[in-house]
């Protein structure tokens, strides 16, 4: 386009930045900046948050937060994108200032940021906290994704029977994913007598699943539970259950 002397328009600036995010395209997405500079575009609306985004998305958060920090019209988008960003590249005390210097009303998106930040850095009482806020404060219903980031968190640093609790009071369906969280936070931590518990959970959502009798037999095994094992070998034997071979894939360039 540029070889043609055509001038992009913002919605191709704004694509081509998409595509630098998601490919983690970096030289192409400066360059992209650098034409913007060279033109005098402001970084503002659209291209400012697609600008935003491609920074953090490649792990250049000192860039992300320049075009951040340099924008003039804010939209909640771009707050998301910032402490998200942030949240995920492990700066949580950052995204969590980020957010209460929000001058705009944070959405359901800027709380998954904000549980995602508590939970990478262990901050179990703030999470609480900020999930509490979130719904009464801002009337925000909390989703699948906003439980999974508590229960995840409560998982990684030993509060099994939380999470578990917090599965079975939840509003929405369960995924399967969030009891076998609970599962395998009860064989790290040694919670044996939740394990009982959420395999039922387990079973009810994803019945003659392979990699949950297998991962029960690992926990029995590290408790030396060696009857409980026993059991589950002749469950698994009764009932046809085989181990899927696992597969794997590599990216090449």
């Amino acid at each position: 386009m540029q070889k043609n002397g055509i001038e992009p328009t913002e919605l191709t600036i704004v694509s081509t930045l998409g595509a630098c995010a998601e490919k983690v395209v970096i030289d192409m997405g400066r360059s992209i900046h650098n034409y913007l500079e060279s033109k005098g575009i402001t970084a503002d609306g659209y291209v400012g948050n697609a600008l935003v985004d491609m920074y953090a998305k490649c792990g250049r958060l000192e860039l992300a937060k320049q075009v951040f920090d340099s924008m003039l019209i804010r939209d909640v988008t771009c707050w998301n994108t910032m402490i998200v960003g942030l949240s995920v590249h492990g700066h949580s005390h950052d995204a969590l200032e980020l957010f209460d210097s929000m001058k705009i009303e944070p959405d359901h998106v800027t709380f998954m940021g904000v549980l995602t930040a508590c939970s990478y850095s262990g901050l179990l009482n703030e999470g609480r906290a900020y999930f509490k806020r979130m719904i009464e404060d801002y009337r925000i219903v909390p989703t699948v994704k906003h439980y999974g980031c508590m229960i995840d968190m409560l998982c990684r640093y030993g509060k099994a029977h939380e999470a578990y609790q917090m599965i079975k009071d939840m509003p929405v369906k369960a995924s399967p994913v969030l009891s076998k969280m609970v599962l395998a936070a009860c064989r790290v931590h040694g919670h044996i007598n939740l394990v009982n518990k959420a395999l039922d959970e387990l079973h009810q959502l994803m019945p003659g699943d392979d990699g949950v009798v297998i991962t029960m037999s690992n926990v029995y095994v590290e408790a030396k539970r060696w009857d409980d094992v026993n059991y589950l070998r002749t469950k698994v034997i009764r009932h046809s259950v085989s181990k899927h071979a696992a597969c794997s894939h590599v990216y090449v360039r």
